[in-house]
């Protein structure tokens, strides 16, 4: 059981929504925590850990904050600081918890193109799904916690399964300069009808295998 509690701190990165703040914390001290999983109690950051560091930092665009109070950052600046945080623990597979939470398009756009070039597998939940079929290589659909469907993106987003999970009629079709499939609802549901359809949204894993 210990050797398998080490492997996975020490494989296995995640990105939770939000992390406690209270704590005087800098933006280079939290990314700094993701190396605490190659050391012992106490002991002090190597050359190669203020590498790892540095370059984590310049990967997220954190240069100019790295200084600041981790708990004086927006939400999309924290959610680039947990992810430069994972990424110095150079793991095997990287779990993240909607890593797009509190971005806007711009830098979730930015954040997935990223993780896509990673050469790790990358297990996220999502709920632009949309977004899980421009990046994603295989999709898991949960509802209330039931596996549903699971395959490529052609395969499972259908409009069969919209609307049996979400609850929508949707048209299927390509983008036209990505070629990925693109979920266009035809009409929001009935106003008064069970938001099943946030309910499952929230459970939309979406799983990438290199």
């Amino acid at each position: 059981m210990a050797a398998a509690t080490e492997w996975v701190a020490r494989n296995v990165g995640a990105v939770l929504q939000d992390m406690p703040a209270e704590f005087p914390l800098t933006v280079r001290d939290v990314v700094a925590m993701g190396r605490s999983a190659h050391k012992k109690l106490l002991e002090p950051d190597t050359s190669h850990d203020h590498t790892l560091i540095a370059a984590a930092i310049v990967l997220l665009g954190l240069e100019p904050l790295q200084d600041r109070a981790f708990r004086t950052l927006s939400g999309g600046e924290r959610q680039r600081v947990l992810v430069a945080r994972a990424l110095v623990q150079q793991p095997r597979l990287l779990v993240l918890d909607e890593p797009t939470n509190h971005l806007d398009i711009h830098h979730q756009l930015q954040l997935l193109r990223f993780m896509r070039g990673l050469e790790i597998t990358v297990v996220a939940a999502l709920h632009d799904l949309n977004l899980a079929a421009m990046f994603c290589d295989r999709l898991c659909v949960l509802d209330h916690g039931r596996l549903v469907a699971v395959g490529t993106p052609e395969t499972v987003l259908t409009p069969e399964l919209l609307r049996r999970v979400y609850r929508i009629d949707a048209t299927i079709a390509r983008h036209p300069e990505t070629g990925t499939v693109w979920v266009m609802p035809s009409a929001a549901p009935p106003i008064g009808q069970p938001a099943r359809a946030a309910e499952t949204a929230e459970q939309a894993s979406v799983h990438r295998y290199n």
